[in-house]
């Protein structure tokens, strides 16, 4: 279940059936919660999304994750504890919980080097984050992107293979895309039409072209136009969280 209406204040308890699956609070623009329906969809886990409005979150939400954050995933198996939340939390705990397919190496070491750049990747997050809620945007914002981007371009050129993870993708891959996925929605919201450099990020743009094959990708995949049109309302202070569901010939592809 990956579609819906954002519960907000004044909602009722959502209705799931005791059927055993996970129950993700999410929301649906958030790249944080995404990280996790990525990781739900690669390991194929059924599970329910529950949405919910971050300006106005339902009274109840901080029954299941206390901090009223998304994305928090319930437990079926421990229903009166809270939530786990913080998304790469909650990714090493599926990784470990669900190990098939392994996202994240088994060798020790890979694991703690593919985990620090996943924590480097803030340095292109931040820079990015600027651009995306902000009208005003001064040049060098764009370049603290781009140089951060720089060392993701380098280490696919050294691993010497099509996905981060390997002949397919892997924890980092899935960590970083949904900000890579985002990054379409610049040439929308930049008066220059920002496009990514070819020569620069030749293996990130080829490694793009085939993360959005990838049937994870594909199950939670927005365009960048539709990104744009949120993010939009976002900054006019007004999110509209339902657009998808308002517009139904522009509703994500679902599992």
């Amino acid at each position: 279940m990956s579609g819906g209406k954002h519960l907000a204040k004044g909602s009722p308890k959502p209705e799931l059936p005791d059927d055993g699956k996970l129950r993700l609070y999410s929301m649906r623009f958030c790249p944080y919660a995404h990280r996790v329906h990525l990781v739900l969809d690669a390991k194929k886990i059924p599970y329910h999304s529950i949405f919910i409005n971050l300006n106005e979150k339902p009274e109840w939400l901080t029954e299941y994750s206390p901090l009223g954050k998304v994305p928090a995933l319930q437990l079926t198996e421990e229903e009166g504890k809270p939530a786990l939340i913080e998304s790469l939390v909650i990714a090493e705990y599926l990784d470990e919980k669900y190990p098939e397919p392994k996202l994240f190496p088994s060798d020790p070491l890979k694991k703690a080097q593919d985990k620090i750049l996943i924590e480097r990747f803030n340095a292109v997050v931040g820079p990015m984050y600027k651009i995306f809620v902000n009208t005003e945007v001064s040049p060098g914002t764009i370049t603290d992107v781009s140089t951060g981007l720089d060392i993701y371009e380098k280490e696919l050129r050294a691993r010497g293979t099509p996905f981060f993870g390997g002949d397919k993708p892997g924890m980092l891959d899935y960590m970083i895309w949904p900000w890579c996925e985002r990054s379409a929605m610049l040439k929308y919201l930049l008066s220059d039409k920002y496009e990514m450099d070819k020569e620069r990020f030749e293996k990130l743009l080829q490694w793009r072209d085939l993360m959005e094959k990838d049937e994870a990708v594909k199950c939670f995949y927005l365009d960048g136009e539709t990104h744009a049109k949120f993010m939009k309302t976002r900054r006019e202070g007004e999110p509209n969280y339902d657009m998808l569901v308002v517009n139904p010939c522009k509703r994500q592809r679902t599992c």
